[in-house]
């Protein structure tokens, strides 16, 4: 047994080397521009070596996104549909966007995947994506009905807030080029920007207008 776990370690240590050496390879090449030996050079490993953990560079693809679905999906789960609806989607907007901070090469993984028409993860979007998204879009529909939130599609309310966080990461070469920022100084003013977009979309007419009228 002893022997067996330094070879589970390094086994252990391969697959990640691997798989973050493909994730770098597949956001900036795309499924179809990456090669195995790309990533066997990015993991410094050799290509056998790489082929011994996965056996195709479409096996190494698919467990990179079915991680990263998980992963994905987590900032909606965390939607509360007994919070503050207002406060419960700005706070989700959020999420999104420090994800997009933090993991700009999983959202462009993401995105080279649904670009190329989703070919490997359509069962993952028409399965546990679309069942979460038909669960929020019922509470978001539900605070539309109560006039907790002002009159939405929340499907297209989803999509319009996958659109401007993930944007900051899909397009962050356009996005550095034009605003030039230090570092990620530019996510403080898109928190900002965002809060304002969605909290005057969301906000029911009387509420703004009482608002209003106290300043």
């Amino acid at each position: 047994m002893a022997e067996d776990r330094p070879k589970t370690r390094i086994q252990a240590r391969n697959r990640a080397a691997i798989l973050e050496a493909a994730l770098d390879v597949f956001s900036q090449a795309g499924f179809r521009g990456a090669t195995l030996d790309q990533i066997a050079t990015a993991a410094g490993l050799s290509k056998p070596n790489v082929l011994y953990y996965y056996p195709s560079k479409e096996a190494i693809h698919g467990a990179l996104l079915s991680d990263l679905m998980d992963d994905w999906l987590e900032p909606l789960r965390a939607l509360d549909p007994e919070g503050d609806a207002v406060d419960e989607i700005l706070a989700y907007v959020l999420r999104k966007l420090d994800m997009t901070r933090e993991m700009p090469r999983e959202s462009r993984l993401f995105a080279n995947e649904i670009v190329q028409g989703a070919p490997r993860i359509m069962p993952m979007i028409t399965g546990e994506l679309k069942t979460l998204v038909d669960e929020k879009a019922t509470v978001i529909r539900g605070w539309a009905e109560t006039g907790e939130i002002a009159p939405v599609d929340p499907y297209h309310l989803i999509f319009s807030i996958w659109a401007t966080t993930q944007h900051y990461a899909d397009f962050d070469a356009q996005v550095r080029g034009i605003l030039a920022p230090k570092e990620d100084a530019h996510f403080d003013g898109a928190a900002a920007f965002l809060d304002h977009l969605f909290r005057a979309a969301l906000t029911p007419l009387g509420s703004a207008i009482e608002r209003a009228a106290d300043a």
